[in-house]
């Protein structure tokens, strides 16, 4: 449900006094902080927190002249919303700004602190906000998606009524972290990740801030850019220690922080990677579809991001003996023993001398011939065991080790293949009365062309033998 925003450039005939209210989980603001009242002992990323919507940066596709919030605005609507993106991307700067921008009343929780209980309090907060003044409220719930599904429907009621404008904040797929009620209720905005140049506009706010420029090196710059990993606020907590840094001298003259000194100087996080979370899939997936695009060069990229996020390296050697058996197949029949030979060769040395096995059969898979030929006739063949039922084989491909069996016809007339021509009989396999089904169609490519030319041949001989 949409708020109807009163007047968003001028003013309500309500009174806009802050209502004071208990409790340790919510707080209710008409207006983001005051800049020049924060203290200079406050973390540069507060001190820096934009006072405009349009100071955000690298969220031009929601708060640029036509981005999808600053449409929103304009139409006076605002409707309950899930902000989706990473650490450190503007969510709860986004939603303080919004409230001021829509004249809500700002409170915030965190679903990591709070219980049903403190969600109630921060409900009837709302309600005798509403009340006595006329003014919704714009509640902030940080790390939305950690509130299990029943706390997710206290919200429903509230937001149908106009209660109060949700603002979810979450770094988890919506559509697997948040049930679908809610999802109903609320539109989905995905924030980007701060890219090369937000970041870069980052840093010269902070230097214009502090008043001097940051001691490094062009290099250097990037580099720090580079580990902020599009976490802004990553980027000014280092940036805040490079500036303590005492200027480094050379001679008489002070010189700037290479990129080899910034790395002494700030201690690196590890890479962002949830191994049961939506990450963990993502990365997964470009390392298959790499494999499949033939890309050796990207597949060892992801094969090694994934390693760097503290994936186990078995779990992506079975993916791997996976993909040789579904995307490689007959096209390349020594990628499958391979595949099994890289996993056991892991096993027996461990890291990190086993991921070079691992490497060396990514970058095979990558190379070998594709086909999901086989792959596609397996799960034909599945579909057809289940549309066929119970058929028997016919009569003379049955197994006879009674004598009873040999006088019902079991094994009657088989023919053994290695004592015909070619080691080829032409007979029927299929069930007496089913016409015959293709289901394995090889590629041109690879080893599968060879199979093809044989398989030819082998229809041609079985024609002839039953004409």
């Amino acid at each position: 449900m949409s708020h109807i925003v009163p007047d968003l450039f001028g003013s309500p005939s309500a009174p806009k006094g802050d209502i004071k209210t208990p409790g340790r989980s919510t707080t209710a603001e008409k207006t983001p902080h005051n800049r020049h009242n924060i203290p200079r002992t406050q973390p540069l990323a507060d001190r820096l927190r934009p006072q405009k919507l349009e100071d955000v940066s690298g969220q031009e596709h929601l708060l640029g002249p036509d981005g999808t919030l600053s449409r929103m605005l304009e139409s006076g609507s605002l409707p309950s919303l899930i902000l989706w993106g990473g650490p450190g991307c503007g969510k709860t700067t986004i939603a303080r700004l919004l409230a001021s921008k829509a004249d809500l009343f700002f409170a915030q929780i965190s679903a990591v602190f709070s219980n049903v209980s403190e969600l109630r309090k921060a409900f009837d907060e709302a309600d005798r906000r509403l009340e006595a003044t006329g003014r919704g409220t714009l509640l902030f719930v940080d790390e939305i998606h950690r509130f299990n599904r029943a706390q997710q429907d206290s919200f429903l009621p509230f937001v149908e009524r106009g209660t109060i404008v949700l603002v979810g904040a979450t770094t988890e797929n919506p559509s697997f972290s948040l049930n679908a009620a809610l999802l109903s209720r609320c539109q989905v905005l995905v924030l980007n990740r701060l890219d090369h140049v937000a970041l870069e506009e980052l840093l010269k706010r902070a230097e214009r801030e502090v008043g001097r420029p940051l001691p490094l090196t062009p290099e250097a710059r990037v580099s720090l850019c580079a580990m902020a990993d599009g976490d802004g606020r990553y980027l000014l907590n280092m940036t805040e220690q490079v500036l303590a840094q005492r200027p480094r001298k050379q001679g008489s003259d002070l010189t700037d922080f290479g990129p080899a000194e910034l790395a002494t100087i700030l201690s690196r996080r590890p890479v962002l990677y949830d191994r049961d979370r939506e990450e963990h899939y993502n990365l997964i997936s470009a390392l298959h579809k790499s494999l499949r695009g033939s890309d050796p060069d990207a597949a060892l990229y992801w094969f090694a991001r994934m390693l760097e996020g503290g994936e186990d390296p078995r779990y992506i050697a079975r993916r791997l003996v996976r993909f040789a058996a579904e995307d490689v197949g007959e096209a390349d029949p020594t990628s499958l023993p391979l595949a099994q030979a890289a996993s056991q060769a892991y096993e027996r040395l461990g890291s990190p001398e086993g991921e070079l096995a691992l490497a060396q059969l990514v970058v095979h898979l990558a190379v070998a011939s594709k086909s999901n030929a086989v792959y596609v006739a397996y799960k034909a063949a599945r579909q057809l065991a289940r549309q066929t039922g119970s058929l028997i084989p016919p009569a003379h491909i049955r197994n006879a080790p009674t004598k009873l069996m040999k006088d019902l016809g079991y094994g009657k007339n088989y023919a053994y293949d290695h004592d015909e021509e070619d080691a080829f009989s032409g007979q029927n396999y299929f069930p007496d009365g089913m016409e015959r089904v293709t289901l394995y169609r090889p590629t041109n490519r690879g080893f599968e062309e060879r199979i093809q030319k044989r398989l030819d041949i082998l229809a041609q001989k079985r024609a002839s033998r039953h004409t």
